[in-house]
């Protein structure tokens, strides 16, 4: 699926292959065309936040490869994490994120603007989505 956040295709397949559980986090979910990997998220208990331990479970590495992108993945994928997130026994899930009006279109509320300690971007958004 390439790279995503700095990480090469050979960590991203560790980090999945280490994430597919189906009675507890982390939970992968994955976006097929032609049997192909074409978009991803992951519900987890940790994030890379750690100024922020109070804080899970996590929305992680939302993704949708580059070639796939303006194809609408990314709103199919965000309309089945309530539902799974759910199923998983999660009444809140969090994510932070440097995006601004992208999650806010799924019912994520904003709840403050956290510290990264990411020198390229030391303040992100942090949201916050209910489930019901």
């Amino acid at each position: 699926m390439g790279e995503k956040a700095g990480k090469n295709e050979e960590e991203i397949r560790y980090l999945f292959e280490h994430s597919i559980c189906q009675n507890r986090l982390p939970q992968t979910f994955v976006a097929l065309i032609d049997g192909r990997a074409v978009g991803m998220y992951q519900l987890s208990m940790t994030d890379d936040l750690f100024g922020r331990p109070d804080i899970y479970p996590w929305l992680i590495n939302v993704y949708v490869a580059e070639e796939f992108r303006g194809r609408q993945i990314c709103r199919e994928l965000m309309q089945t994490v309530p539902k799974n997130a759910k199923n998983a026994g999660i009444e809140e899930l969090y994510l932070y994120t440097s995006h601004i009006g992208l999650y806010e279109k799924f019912g994520w509320e904003l709840v403050e603007m956290v510290r990264t300690f990411n020198e390229k971007s030391p303040l992100e958004r942090l949201y916050k989505l209910r489930i019901v």
